[in-house]
C-alpha cells in the first residue's frame, strides 16, 4: 500500500510539473522571470561594479556616450553625434534631445562631465587616464581632451553616464537604459521595469525579475515548474532535460575559460609544471564530454568573437600528451607528481563540471586535484582579492570590444592580476600598445601578448564556453553581443 500510494504520489507530482512547464508566463503576458547563478554586487555603482555578471545584468540598466552592437559596432547612445580632431586629441560631443535618468531628469552636460572626471579622477576606467580635461561648451554640448591620441579610446566612452547630484548609485542606481532598477533581495532577487520614457526603441515586456538560483538543480526544476521563464548560461544537459516547453538558442559566452594558476606558489611558480599541466589537460574532451561538443576551445586570453585579436593557431599549442606532461613534471623535479587544489565558485555549474573533468585528466600523470566549492562572494574576497588560492576555473569577459580589455589584467602592477603573473617582456608589450597609434601596430602587440601567455603557461586554457539560453515557449527576441551583456530589452512573448 506504501509503495501504491508513493507512486501515485510521484505521478502526481510529475504531472503537476509537465502542467505548469505549459503554462504561459509566471507574471502575465507583460512579465517574466528570469533564472541566473549569482547575486548582483553588494555595489551597483556602475563605475565601481566587479563581477561580469552584474555587468551583464546591469547594461540594461545604464549606457554611455556610446553603446555596442549586436555586430560589435559602436553607436551613439547618450549622444547623438560626435566627431575627432585631425589630431585625434580632441573628441566633441553633442548630446541626444530628450534623453532623461530613471528620476525623471533630463541628461545634460553637466552630468556627462562629471561621469568622465569620476572615472578618471578616481582610477575607475584606467584607459581615461590620457584625458588630460573634459570641458561643457553648452547644455548639450562636451569636448574631452586627451594628451595622446589613443585608437581605442572611443570603446571606453560605453562608460555609464550617470546624474551628476545622485548619491544612492551603490543602493538605488539610476541610469539612461531601457529598464529602471526598482528594488533588490539580497540572494533572492532583483526588480527591473521598463522605462517608458527610454529615448529608444522601448523594451517588450514591462518587468523583469531576475530570480537568483545558485543550484544548477534547482535552476531546471524551477524552469520545469513554471516559476522561471528563461535562463542563460545553461549546459547541454540541463537543456536536455526541459522538455518539449521550451526551446533553446545558442552562442557562446565571449569568456575565456581557463584553469587559472597562481603564478607565485609552488609549484606554479615553475614554467615546466604549468607546461605539463597544459600538455595533460584535453580541452576537447571536455566540451564534447561535458558541453556535448558545444563550446569554441581557445589557447590564450581571447576568444574568437574578437576575430581582428584572436590568433587560432595558439588553440592547440599545447596537444594533449600524457607522456610530454610527465617528462616535464620529472624535469621540475615532480616525478610522482603532486596534489593540488581547484578552487571553483558553486553557483557556476559549468565550470564545476569542467573541474571534475580536470580532476581525472590530471590523474593519468600522477596529479592528485581535489575540488573546494565555495560561495561566490567567497570567492571574489579570497580568490580574486585576496589572491590566496592555488588553482581555478573560472571564466573572464571584456567589458569593452578590445583586446586590452582581456590582456591589460596580467600586467605585473595591475590590481586585477590575481595570478600573479610577472614578465618583463609582457609589460614592455602593454607599454608598447600603449603607445602605439596605428591600429594595425597595436592589434599585432596584442597578439604578441596572447603568444607570451600561451608560451609562458601563464594559465591552462580551455575554451569559449557555450552559451545555451532555455527559453519558455512564446518567449522570443534573445539578443547576442561581442561582449558578455545579458540584453533584455528584446524579450518578447509571441502573440
Amino acid at each position: 500500500m506504501k509503495r501504491k500510494a508513493f507512486a501515485m504520489l510521484l505521478s502526481f507530482l510529475v504531472l503537476a510539473a509537465m502542467l505548469a512547464s505549459c503554462a504561459g508566463p509566471k507574471g502575465g503576458a507583460d512579465e517574466i522571470v528570469f533564472g541566473i547563478a549569482q547575486d548582483l554586487d553588494d555595489d551597483l555603482d556602475p563605475h565601481k561594479m566587479i563581477s561580469a555578471g552584474t555587468k551583464e545584468i546591469m547594461f540594461n540598466v545604464f549606457e554611455g556616450l556610446l553603446k555596442p552592437t549586436t555586430e560589435g559596432e559602436l553607436v551613439p547612445a547618450v549622444c547623438e553625434s560626435y566627431s575627432v580632431s585631425e589630431d585625434r586629441l580632441s573628441y566633441t560631443f553633442i548630446l541626444r534631445e530628450g534623453v532623461k535618468f530613471h528620476n525623471g531628469a533630463e541628461v545634460k552636460s553637466d552630468d556627462v562631465v562629471y561621469s568622465i572626471l569620476r572615472c578618471r579622477d578616481e582610477g575607475l576606467v584606467p584607459a581615461f587616464a590620457i584625458i588630460s580635461g573634459v570641458e561643457k561648451k553648452d547644455d548639450k554640448t562636451v569636448v574631452i581632451a586627451l594628451s595622446e591620441p589613443s585608437v581605442e579610446f572611443a570603446t571606453y566612452l560605453t562608460a555609464a553616464i550617470i546624474p551628476a547630484d545622485y548619491e544612492m548609485q551603490s543602493t538605488q542606481p539610476v541610469g539612461t537604459g531601457p529598464f529602471k532598477f526598482v528594488s533588490r533581495v539580497a540572494q533572492d532577487n532583483i526588480v527591473l521595469e521598463r522605462f517608458d520614457d527610454y529615448w529608444g526603441e522601448k523594451a517588450g515586456v514591462a518587468k523583469v525579475t531576475l530570480k537568483i538560483i545558485e543550484n544548477a538543480d534547482s535552476l531546471v526544476l524551477s524552469l520545469q515548474s513554471g516559476s522561471v521563464d528563461i535562463a542563460s548560461h545553461l549546459t547541454a544537459q540541463q537543456v536536455a532535460q526541459l522538455g518539449d516547453g521550451f526551446r533553446a538558442e545558442t552562442d557562446t559566452m565571449k569568456l575565456v575559460q581557463a584553469l587559472y594558476l597562481n603564478n607565485a606558489v609552488k609549484p606554479f611558480d615553475d614554467i615546466r609544471v604549468r607546461r605539463a599541466l597544459s600538455y595533460a589537460i584535453d580541452k576537447h574532451e571536455i566540451i564534447d564530454v561535458v558541453f556535448g561538443g558545444y563550446g569554441s576551445p581557445i589557447g590564450s586570453s581571447m576568444y574568437p568573437a574578437f576575430a581582428k585579436y584572436y590568433v587560432p593557431e595558439l588553440t592547440d599549442y599545447y596537444m594533449h600528451d600524457v607522456e610530454k606532461a610527465k617528462s616535464l613534471l620529472s624535469e621540475a623535479g615532480y616525478p610522482n607528481g603532486f596534489s593540488m587544489t581547484i578552487t571553483v565558485p558553486s553557483n557556476y555549474q559549468p565550470h564545476i563540471d569542467t573541474a571534475t573533468v580536470i580532476v581525472n585528466q590530471l590523474k593519468a600523470v600522477g596529479v592528485t586535484a581535489e575540488i573546494k566549492l565555495v560561495e561566490w562572494a567567497s570567492w571574489l574576497e579570497d580568490v580574486y582579492g585576496n589572491r590566496d588560492f592555488e588553482s581555478t576555473v573560472v571564466g573572464f569577459d571584456a567589458a569593452q570590444m578590445t583586446a586590452r580589455a582581456l590582456l591589460e589584467r596580467f600586467t605585473s602592477t595591475h590590481k586585477r592580476n590575481f595570478i600573479n603573473y610577472s614578465s618583463e617582456t609582457y609589460d614592455a608589450l602593454f607599454a608598447k600598445a600603449m603607445i602605439t597609434y596605428d591600429d594595425a601596430e597595436q592589434t599585432e602587440i596584442y597578439k604578441q601578448m596572447e603568444r607570451e601567455l600561451t608560451e609562458n603557461a601563464a594559465n591552462v586554457y580551455i575554451q569559449d564556453l557555450a552559451d545555451l539560453v532555455a527559453l519558455r515557449k512564446g518567449l522570443t527576441g534573445v539578443r547576442f553581443y561581442p561582449i558578455d551583456v545579458i540584453d533584455l530589452s528584446g524579450l518578447h512573448f509571441e502573440s
